[in-house]
């Protein structure tokens, strides 16, 4: 997202192609999905779209959830505020308390669950951020070290043993 919106700063005439999680029109990279218009075309993965279904599917695997953390990075504020967005409404239609967890660095993954623990959260809802993309093996071992039930965004956190996905 900041680097899409880096490049959309920097030129108005190089074509920039973005693969981008959160909706461009809103973040106003483009006029629009099917004609975006200047210089700047691309994907948009539906990530941020999709948070409250997957919040929405942990509460199916785990019905006595009264309090779900959400970890997210607080780095990449455009997508944190979409999928912040979307998450905090599922949790109000389910009546579940949202507690939010950041994490940019690899040191603060570990004092987040630290966090989460204290916090007592039943469940953890792990953003479809790039950051925490790359760090998934580590979040997922954690998950798995404090018996904490938790939904990704990529597939690529089940095969590392994360318990479900809901994305790419």
């Amino acid at each position: 997202t900041n680097g899409a919106l880096a490049a959309k700063s920097a030129t108005q005439t190089i074509p920039v192609v973005f693969m981008q999680s959160a909706d461009p029109v809103r973040i106003g990279l483009v006029r629009s999905l099917n004609r975006p218009g200047g210089n700047l075309t691309g994907i948009n993965l539906l990530l941020a779209e999709t948070a409250g279904k997957r919040f929405e599917l942990l509460l199916e695997l785990v019905p006595a959830a009264k309090s779900v953390a959400h970890l997210g990075n607080p780095t990449n504020p455009v997508y944190a505020e979409a999928d912040a967005k979307e998450t905090q409404i599922a949790a109000r239609a389910h009546g579940v308390r949202l507690l939010f967890i950041n994490a940019s660095r690899p040191n603060e993954i570990d004092t987040a669950f630290a966090e989460l623990v204290q916090q007592r959260a039943d469940a953890l809802h792990v953003s479809a951020d790039g950051f925490l993309l790359t760090h998934l093996a580590q979040i997922v071992t954690l998950a798995a070290r404090y018996s904490v039930p938790a939904v990704y965004a990529f597939r690529q956190a089940i095969t590392l043993g994360g318990l479900m996905s809901y994305g790419t």
